[in-house]
C-alpha cells in the first residue's frame, strides 16, 4: 500500500511566497503615500526645535543677560530682542540650528515680525515664528503658528 501525501511542497510554497512579495512592492506605492507624511514630521520636528531653542535661549538671557543683544548657545551666537531669540536666521534659526539646506528661511525686518520656516518643495507647508518689540521694558512671549501644516499644504 502507498501513502497519499497532501499538502504543498516546498518549492511551491517558496514561490507563492515570492509572487506575493513582488506583487506587495509594486501595489504598496499606489495605495501608500509616505511622502506628505514625512513632509509633515520634517516640519513638526523643525517646529519643536524652534519652540525648545526659543525657551532655552530666553532662560539663558535671564540667567546672563544678553551683551550687544546677542547670546552664545552652544558656540553659537544668537541675536536676540529683548530676552528672545530675534525673528530671523541669526536668532531663531541659530538656535534652533535650522540650515537652508532642509528649509527655506525668510526673516522678518529687523529681528522684530515674523520669521516663516517652509519646505524646501511645498512653500505653503510651514510654520511661522513671530516677536514683537520690547514694550516699556516688558518682551512678549513669542508666538508659534502652524496652521499650515496640513496634508493639504504639504501634499
Amino acid at each position: 500500500m502507498k501513502k497519499q501525501q497532501s499538502g504543498f511542497t516546498m518549492i511551491e510554497l517558496i514561490m507563492v511566497i515570492v509572487i506575493l512579495g513582488i506583487l506587495a512592492a509594486f501595489a504598496l506605492p499606489r495605495f501608500a503615500n509616505f511622502g506628505t507624511d514625512a513632509r509633515i514630521a520634517a516640519m513638526q520636528g523643525a517646529l519643536g526645535a524652534v519652540k525648545s531653542a526659543s525657551s532655552i535661549a530666553h532662560a539663558q538671557a535671564l540667567v546672563k543677560a544678553p551683551v550687544d543683544n546677542k547670546i552664545q548657545l552652544e558656540g553659537a551666537e544668537v541675536v536676540m530682542v529683548g530676552t528672545y531669540p530675534a525673528a530671523n536666521k541669526a536668532g531663531i534659526g541659530a538656535a534652533a540650528q535650522l540650515s537652508e539646506t532642509d528649509f527655506s528661511l525668510t526673516d522678518a525686518a529687523s529681528g522684530v515680525g515674523t520669521f516663516t520656516v517652509a519646505d524646501k518643495t511645498k512653500a505653503n507647508c510651514s510654520f511661522t515664528y513671530s516677536i514683537a518689540a520690547e514694550v516699556n521694558g516688558v518682551q512678549a512671549a513669542p508666538v508659534f503658528v502652524s496652521t499650515d501644516l496640513t496634508v493639504a499644504n504639504c501634499k
